[in-house]
This record gives structure tokens, C-alpha cells and sequence, in this order.
């Protein structure tokens, strides 16, 4: 069993061993490229939330006309996500791993709650909020967080029966299903996609057998184009994706201004602060289309710095995992990759609706747009990544003495 996994985690050589087969002292306390590159993503969304953001807010009585409304609020949320990050950090993943069953049914009983009329908030016709005195939570985005913990805790335990679809793969189906009915109920088709990505992703590493995940796959794909086809409001998002020009002031206008936005920008821009298309013409301009007004002010330049951090956290995310495999510690390896999963999955459909390579999808961009359980669940997620790399490093050191 852990040679199938070694080979399902392999990513190339394992840096933390040498050419010589001895395992190599880290030498840093933490993954520099991760840190600099969650922190680098943190930074630049706090910068481009306020340029997006400004023309919305000045224009608002809901803001009371302050150009500074989102970015305030944007601004302690972060802050808050910084604090709850750092406090993550400093628990156990043997914590985690204790607690993920519980924190899953709290996911559970907070989706439960948000659809039980007059609780939950509603916002163009999805309710998907529990207000909270001057806050908004959002359970979906903490059950991403929560999946990531549950999903590495349920195939740790059940390493052992990977390759039974009884006792491997149903009682997680079974949990998966009541997830994302109440996830459609709402609806929010974006966060099931992200969070079925990641328990399916968590189980193959797991060692799902392979004729079950190939199975699994097909009946997924069913399952999303049944959901689109007989969802009228999903079936007009496709085909306004399909050709958005058709009816560009309809069904196709997001789209259709998200890539004015792209072609504005050229190869470097056209300055910061100075996009035309967040002037109340790219609807969600600092939430869910805010690649395509970094692709107006910061140009394709701009847009490839963003790909690359991500790609880089997301690599960073799966080495840290494969380097805890090979001490041994499967649970946070599988957590590590985990995290890696969710923030790859939900990067690549923002920035696939971004430019029009997938359908219109309410998702946000991780750890850049506007939105407090995003960004918070976003940050607490790092905090776990770097604390599963801190705790290999300092098993690797004790090791080594």
C-alpha cells in the first residue's frame, strides 16, 4: 500500500533526500517560495480589490458613496484571515486529523442552516449567507476547508479497503451526495465542483481503485451535464458562454466584457487604477472578474505573474505533501495535496471563466478577491500547508541527530 501511494505522489525526486540517499537537514524553518508566494497573492488582490472596487463603491448608497468601503472591509478580513492563519499554525495536524469529523458535521449543520428560509441571506437569487450582525458568513467556503480535513482523515482510516467500493469509496459517496444537495440547494454549483474535485482527488491519492475512479468519473460527467441541461438558468450560462457575442447585452454581457477587458490590456496594460471596464460595466468586477481587470491595468504580463504564483503555491503544495509521505506522516501528506487540490481547481475555473474557456461560475479567485470566509478559509488553509511542511522539516532535523 505505501509503495502505491509513493508512485501516486510522485512529483520527481524528492528534494529532501540527496544524490547520495541520505535525507538532507532543512535548512529554513519554513518553504520560502510557498510563504512569499500566498503572501505575494494576499497582497496583489489587496491592491487590485481597491482599484476594481472603487467606481463601484463611490457609486452605491449601499456603501454610503465611500470609494474606500471594500477595501476597508477587504482589509479586515485579511486581517483576520492573518490571525486565525497564525493561530492555525501553531496546531498539531494530529489536531486536525482529530477534529475533521466534527468540523464536517459543523460544515454540514452551517449548510443546513443557510437554506432554512428567512436565515440565510439571499443575493441574486442564491442564498448562500448567514448574516452575522455587520458580516456575512459563507458555509460554503469554510466546507472546502472542512472536505480537505475530512477527506484526508476518512482515506487515512480507510487505507486498507481503497480498492473496495463498499467499504472504501461508498460511505464517502454517500457523505458527498447529502454535500452537494444542499450545496444545489442553495445554489452554488461552483463550490460543488471544488469540493467533489477534492474528495475525489484526496481518494485516488488514497489508492482508489483504479476501474472504480474511472467509473467514478463517467458518472460525474452524466451527473454535470444532466444538471446543466435541465437547470434553465445553468443551460443559458453555456450557451451565452458558447457565443457571447450573440447576445452580448444578455447572457453573454459578463463574458463578453470580461475579454474586452483582457484585450484592452495587451502586453503590460493599461496602468493601474486606469480599467474602463470595472466603470460599471464588468458586473463583479473585485469578486469574481477580478483576473480580467489585472488583465486591463496590468496587462498579459500582469496576468502571467498571477499564473505563476499559483503554480508555484500549487506545486509547492504537492512536494510538501510527497516529502510528508516519505517520512511516513500519510494524514498531513494527504491534507498538504489536499490544499493543493482545492486552491489549483478553483484558480483554474476563475481564471478558465475569466477568459472565456469555461462557463460563467460564481468562484472567486483564491486568496485575491473580494470576500471575509474566503479569504479567512483561504488563509487558515496556507497556515495548515505550512505547518505540515514546518513539522517535516523538524521531524527531518530530529531524524538527522
Amino acid at each position: 500500500m505505501m509503495s502505491g501511494l509513493l508512485q501516486r505522489f510522485g512529483l520527481g525526486d524528492d528534494a529532501s533526500v540527496s544524490a547520495t540517499g541520505a535525507r538532507a537537514t532543512p535548512t529554513q524553518e519554513f518553504d520560502a517560495v510557498l510563504l512569499w508566494c500566498g503572501l505575494g497573492l494576499l497582497m496583489l488582490g489587496f491592491v487590485m480589490v481597491y482599484s476594481a472596487s472603487i467606481a463601484t463603491a463611490e457609486g452605491s448608497r449601499f456603501t454610503g458613496n465611500q470609494a474606500s468601503y471594500f477595501l476597508i472591509r477587504h482589509g479586515l478580513f485579511l486581517a483576520i484571515g492573518l490571525v486565525c492563519g497564525a493561530m492555525a499554525f501553531q496546531i498539531p495536524l494530529r489536531f486536525w486529523q482529530q477534529m475533521a469529523p466534527y468540523l464536517f458535521l459543523l460544515g454540514i449543520a452551517l449548510l443546513v442552516l443557510v437554506i432554512i428560509p428567512h436565515v440565510g441571506r439571499s443575493v441574486n437569487g442564491a442564498q448562500r449567507w448567514l448574516p452575522l450582525g455587520p458580516i456575512n458568513l459563507q458555509p460554503s467556503e469554510l466546507m472546502k476547508l472542512f472536505a480537505v480535513l475530512y477527506a484526508g482523515d476518512y482515506t487515512h482510516r480507510k487505507l486498507a479497503d481503497m480498492a473496495s467500493f463498499k467499504r472504501g469509496f461508498g460511505p464517502m459517496a454517500m457523505v458527498m451526495l447529502l454535500v452537494g444537495f444542499l450545496l444545489l440547494k442553495e445554489p452554488d454549483f461552483g463550490a460543488f465542483v471544488v469540493i467533489v474535485s477534492i474528495a475525489i482527488g484526496i481518494l485516488f491519492l488514497g489508492g482508489i481503485n483504479v476501474r472504480i475512479f474511472g467509473t467514478l468519473l463517467v458518472v460525474l460527467l452524466i451527473g454535470f451535464v444532466l444538471l446543466i441541461w435541465f437547470s434553465p438558468y445553468r443551460r443559458e450560462r453555456l450557451f451565452g458562454f458558447m457565443d457571447p457575442w450573440q447576445d452580448a447585452f444578455g447572457k453573454g454581457y459578463q463574458l463578453s466584457h470580461a475579454l474586452i477587458a483582457f484585450g484592452r490590456g495587451e502586453w503590460f496594460g493599461v496602468g493601474l487604477g486606469a480599467s474602463v471596464e470595472k466603470l460599471f460595466y464588468l458586473p463583479e468586477a473585485h469578486t469574481d472578474f477580478l483576473l480580467a481587470v489585472i488583465a486591463e491595468e496590468l496587462g498579459f504580463v500582469g496576468v502571467c505573474v498571477v499564473v505563476l504564483m499559483f503554480s508555484l503555491l500549487i506545486q509547492r503544495s504537492f512536494a510538501i505533501g510527497k516529502t510528508a509521505l516519505g517520512l511516513g506522516r500519510i494524514y498531513p501528506a494527504l491534507v498538504a495535496q489536499g490544499i493543493g487540490i482545492w486552491i489549483g481547481v478553483q484558480s483554474f475555473i476563475n481564471m478558465g471563466v475569466n477568459m472565456g474557456l469555461l462557463p460563467t461560475k460564481g468562484l472567486t479567485l483564491p486568496l485575491m478577491s473580494f470576500g471575509g470566509s474566503g479569504i479567512v478559509a483561504n488563509c487558515v488553509a496556507l497556515a495548515i500547508l505550512l505547518r505540515v511542511d514546518w513539522e517535516n522539516r523538524q521531524l527531518m532535523r530530529g531524524n538527522r541527530a
